[in-house]
């Protein structure tokens, strides 16, 4: 039994260590190496580890890998392919342990029972504050400016009853958060949520702060308390705050603006002002004068923006200037297009449901509250008039079975019937035609000129990219998790990914732009890439492995994998010693 269970256990060992293939000659063990040297470069120079162990308590007897170094190891695992907890050990088995920063025997007392751990120290210690601090590290080590700072944000959806996090508790002396119901961006109304905030920086948008919030936060109740601790990174309130209309209520516009902070936002579609606006277009008050032609790497002409005159003042006396996008006015017209059709469609659909013998809607309430969600869902209700109409029709039946005759008695019975009369209501559609393309902003900074204000605008897609890649190339949801407070934790660990990521990005970009470099031969058969990814960059290095050879009575022979020169290319665009990929 002992010698079982010892061979057992070498062969555990063997398996958690690369692949191994041996043969009279030796032993071979190949590992995986591909960007990790580069990873390594760059959350080396975040000092992400040192930051995250001077925030975490302390350590306890079951902890065999160390918190900060378990948690560097997730964000690893998230940037090179995003396994799940589960398979976190599987996946540190096929790299090099020196490069994952373990000993062998560490790699193979990895699972997702301390994984877990590792998030629950994280939590108790709060993931704001680690990641706050790295964000500051970074800023100042990679020189990134805070002039201007972009605010938003997006759910994480989950699928689940999670009735453990129904509500906020107290929990480790914080308060744990809520995945219940909300407004969902992710169009998933029958599913619960968390809401995640996101700032970065214009700046090669690098991301510098993030919180999380409990599912039925409205997104208007957060921007107060992202300033404040935006202005503790920034060590200043005058950076140019940028965020969607949701910041645009008085108590959040007199809040920074009193406390000497500088913002641009969107003007509510609800606001007095955005009606008084529209009235005058349609009695075509407004004069349009051009402001800036968008054009292509070819010069041809993508957009038409222009400005209207005179300027306006919101009712707190805040700058408001009015744009027009001829781009944005062919986008509203199809989509209002597309949403009418869909919406005749569907009532059409409705109508043929309700002229059925064996139709459902047998009360007229019913009928309209069908009509109201088709109309609502499509954003038609303003564009088509619907009625319904109540039909009596008679039904007769013998009172008595068997053949009838002339003087069979028959019972009538009245069923009442539905249908609808709908058109559209193209006087509506005239009314808000010359509405297309216009939008808003409003801010307090009187000293940017109008071009000035819708470039700050236009950028704020940076950050959609952002939670773009959260949820697609890192696959943020499903989450495998129940402990709400893990949760919480794992999305300081995607802040931490994110972050790096970014990094990544804005130093190549950065670098080709000094040395003149318009494109990169990084994708397929050569050809050039003028803005690599963090993702293109660590798929170009995946094939690379390392080799170690052991012989008995040798030293061990260490092989890797040739680099090819376009990877060199990009080890000293980086700064990365072509070296760190040898032993």
């Amino acid at each position: 039994m002992a010698k079982r269970r010892k061979q057992a256990g070498r062969r555990k060992a063997n398996a958690g260590m690369g692949h191994l293939a041996r043969s009279g000659q030796g032993t071979l063990r190949s590992y995986s190496v591909g960007a990790l040297p580069i990873l390594n470069h760059f959350l080396d120079r975040m000092k992400l580890e040192e930051i995250l162990q001077a925030y975490l308590p302390a350590e306890d007897r079951r902890t065999k890998v160390p918190t900060a170094r378990g948690l560097v190891l997730l964000v690893k695992n998230i940037l090179l392919s995003r396994e799940p907890i589960y398979g976190l050990g599987e996946w540190a088995t096929r790299y090099a342990p020196d490069l994952l920063g373990l000993e062998p025997e560490q790699v193979l007392a990895i699972n997702d029972d301390r994984a877990g751990r590792w998030l629950g120290r994280l939590f108790a210690c709060g993931p704001t504050s680690p990641a706050l601090a790295a964000a500051a590290h970074s800023v100042q080590e990679f020189c990134v400016s805070l002039d201007e700072l972009h605010n938003d944000s997006t759910t994480v959806t989950f699928h689940g009853a999670y009735p453990d996090a129904a509500e906020e508790k107290r929990r480790q002396g914080r308060n744990t958060l809520a995945i219940t119901f909300g407004h969902n961006k992710d169009h998933r109304p029958d599913l619960k949520q968390l809401l995640y905030i996101l700032t970065l920086s214009e700046d090669g948008a690098v991301p510098v702060h993030f919180r999380a919030a409990s599912g039925n936060v409205v997104d208007d109740q957060t921007h107060r308390d992202t300033w404040q601790m935006l202005c503790r990174l920034a060590g200043r309130p005058d950076f140019l705050y940028v965020a969607d209309c949701k910041l645009a209520t008085a108590e959040n516009m007199t809040f920074i603006h009193g406390h000497g902070g500088r913002f641009v936002t969107v003007l509510p579609r609800t606001r007095k002002e955005d009606a008084q606006f529209r009235a005058s277009l349609l009695a075509q008050q407004v004069r349009w004068r051009p402001l800036w032609d968008k054009t292509d790497e070819k010069g041809k002409l993508l957009d038409r923006f222009s400005v209207a005159d005179p300027p306006a003042l919101t009712a707190e006396g805040y700058r408001l200037v009015w744009f027009h996008s001829t781009r944005k006015a062919e986008l509203d017209a199809a989509t209002r297009a597309t949403n009418l059709q869909r919406a005749l469609k569907e009532l059409g659909q409705l109508r043929e449901k309700l002229h059925s013998p064996r139709t459902r809607y047998r009360q007229k309430a019913k009928v309209h509250e069908a009509v109201h969600a088709i109309l609502e869902e499509r954003g038609a209700s303003k564009w088509i008039r619907v009625e319904v109409e109540e039909e009596a029709i008679p039904r007769y039946r013998q009172a008595r079975r068997g053949r009838p005759s002339k003087d069979t008695p028959y019972l009538k019975k009245v069923i009442t019937r539905f249908d609808l009369n709908y058109s559209v209501d193209h006087e509506q559609i005239a009314v808000e035609a010359p509405s297309d393309g216009v939008f808003p902003l409003v801010s307090n900074d009187r000293t940017l000129s109008e071009l000035q204000l819708l470039h700050a605008y236009k950028r704020q897609p940076l950050i959609e990219k952002r939670f773009a890649q959260m949820k697609t190339d890192f696959h943020v949801a499903p989450v495998w998790l129940k402990d709400v407070g893990r949760i919480e934790a794992l999305l300081g660990v995607y802040f931490f990914a994110l972050l790096a990521q970014a990094l990544l990005e804005r130093e190549l970009r950065q670098a080709m732009e000094r040395e003149g470099i318009e494109a990169l031969p990084m994708y397929p058969e050569g050809r050039p890439c003028r803005r690599p990814t963090a993702r293109r960059l660590i798929d170009l290095f995946e094939p690379i492995q390392r080799h170690d050879l052991h012989q008995p009575g040798q030293p061990p022979t260490t092989l890797v994998t040739e680099l090819s020169p376009l990877h060199r290319r990009l080890l000293r665009l980086l700064g990365v010693p072509a070296t760190s990929y040898s032993r």
